[in-house]
């Protein structure tokens, strides 16, 4: 009887168990690793030089398109500052408001009417800034005005629709004052330079760094017990009459930028009161 499977079939069908024997338990890995190299290598150069011809294709539509979104994130980075500051102004602009709110309620025998500064003098010399309220508004010469923090100072010029307020830095003012620890009275004045200096302190008077100004009412220009400053230095000498004192205002004049006019206050002219030199 002839047989159905050959002998060289039978040997090739060995090999062919053996070798799948010997690659299921991995003794081929080594030599299909070796023998797959230079085509993993073809490969890889291959898709290589496929990519980097890709992105060179592809480079300017995509930077046109990153420019595009960067220049979007830019506007939307300016528009976000501009609220920003914005936000930041209304903040600023409430606060001071609400200063302004609270200083009138802790004082609330005067009438206070609010004014923005609108301008300040040009002249180095000089003091004064201007409001945006004036005759049509009630407003009248000698009038005080304050901040939130205490004293700026009086109304000098009015037109119909604003104002102009004399500092208490300007030279050509004078206040009478009273230092809260002591009760010691004195005369207030400003300076070509902006400072604020006391005069006419007398000489038994005790006065310290740190010890707070405020109006007197004498003199019938101010209304009484109006926070002006601090103390900040003393100059007394025996052989002198008085005491004089440097005056650091409590309110920052750089930053004014709404103030309250005391309406209520007719200052009083009391020189003819005065005896005659």
């Amino acid at each position: 009887m002839k047989s159905l499977i050959s002998f060289p079939s039978l040997i090739l069908s060995f090999l062919v168990l053996g070798i799948l024997l010997l690659a299921l338990g991995g003794y081929l890995t080594p030599l299909t690793r070796v023998a797959l190299a230079p085509l993993v290598d073809a490969q890889t150069w291959f898709a290589v030089r496929y990519q980097a011809i890709q992105d060179f294709i592809t480079a300017p539509r995509n930077l046109a398109r990153l420019n595009q979104r960067i220049a979007q994130l830019e506007a939307e980075s300016a528009r976000l500052q501009s609220q920003n500051i914005e936000l930041q102004q209304k903040n600023a602009e409430l606060e001071v408001l609400s200063a302004l709110l609270d200083f009138a309620r802790a004082h609330p025998d005067p009438q206070y009417m609010s004014a923005t500064v609108i301008g300040r003098d040009p002249n180095p010399f000089m003091r004064y800034v201007h409001i945006n309220r004036g005759s049509d508004d009630g407003l009248r010469r000698g009038m005080p005005v304050v901040s939130q923090q205490g004293l700026v100072g009086r109304i000098s010029e009015v037109i119909a629709n604003a104002a102009t307020v004399q500092l208490i830095t300007d030279p050509g003012i004078s206040i009478n004052i009273r230092l809260q620890e002591s009760g010691a009275e004195a005369m207030l004045g400003g300076s070509i330079t902006g400072e604020v200096e006391l005069e006419l302190i007398p000489q038994d008077a005790t006065v310290d760094t740190g010890d707070l100004v405020l109006t007197s009412g004498l003199g019938g220009n101010y209304p009484a017990n109006i926070l002006i400053g601090q103390i900040t230095g003393v100059r007394k000498r025996p052989f002198d009459l008085y005491q004089t004192a440097s005056v650091q205002p409590i309110v920052d004049f750089s930053k004014l930028n709404i103030v309250l006019v005391v309406t209520n206050f007719r200052p009083v002219d009391v020189a003819p009161l005065l005896p005659a030199p």
